[in-house]
């Protein structure tokens, strides 16, 4: 009998096809099949395997048997991937925490549900990555760095040591936070900007070094619990 952990991936869009290639290739893990919103449930397989109305996923695959992965990307400041998680969670589900083999992270370092880490990250001692957190490739995560929940990192940020990062946070592509800054809840880290102080809850930020440049909205914002 197979001792491979049976696996639905939530999302059917280019990460959860991204997400099934690196399951796959991994050796630990067998993806059964995709769950979708039925109204985006709009072809009946992928890669082969099924894809199933989240409506009713857990009558085809059991929470008892199965576990489940949260593949949908930054989108309205990672508020839909955390309400897919909530929503499984509430059906019973388990979720797996990918961490490739190929990424350099410590053996005192905490990671929750459903995350999903790249290759060539480098994850520095006492850090403490929360729930449904995805970090992009080539990552540096500093030493005593907190990533709270929901979170999304891009590739080739450099988060000094003593960092935290507030739930509901996009990190862009080639940003640097130095350390011991705060970046508050909601905040979005434009690519290439350099944070050299703490963040303003729901503050968008761009440069070098890094000025706010917008607010989100109280619609943006709300349900960023």
């Amino acid at each position: 009998m197979s001792s491979l952990e049976k696996v639905v991936i939530f999302g059917t869009g280019s990460i959860g096809e991204v997400v099934y290639w690196y399951l796959t290739k991994n050796g630990h893990y067998e993806v059964v099949g995709f769950a979708a919103d039925r109204e985006y449930v709009n072809r009946k397989e992928l890669f082969r395997l099924p894809t199933i109305p989240f409506e009713e996923v857990e009558k085809v695959y059991p929470p008892t048997e199965y576990k489940m992965l949260i593949a949908v990307s930054y989108r309205d400041m990672n508020k839909i991937r955390a309400q897919k998680f909530w929503e499984a969670k509430k059906k019973g589900y388990q979720f797996i925490t990918y961490v490739d083999a190929r990424a350099i992270v410590w053996d005192n370092v905490k990671i929750g549900e459903n995350c999903f880490i790249f290759e060539a990250n480098v994850i520095q001692p006492f850090v403490k990555i929360g729930n449904d957190v995805i970090i992009w490739s080539g990552n540096h995560i500093g030493h005593h760095t907190t990533i709270g929940d929901h979170c999304f990192i891009a590739s080739h940020a450099v988060v000094c040591g003593h960092v935290t990062i507030d739930p509901y946070c996009f990190i862009g592509v080639n940003s640097t936070i130095r350390e011991g800054v705060r970046v508050a809840k909601g905040s979005l880290i434009g690519a290439g900007a350099l944070i050299v102080k703490d963040t303003e809850e729901g503050g968008v930020y761009g440069g070098h070094p890094a000025t706010l440049l917008r607010k989100l909205s109280n619609d943006e914002l709300r349900d960023l619990t």
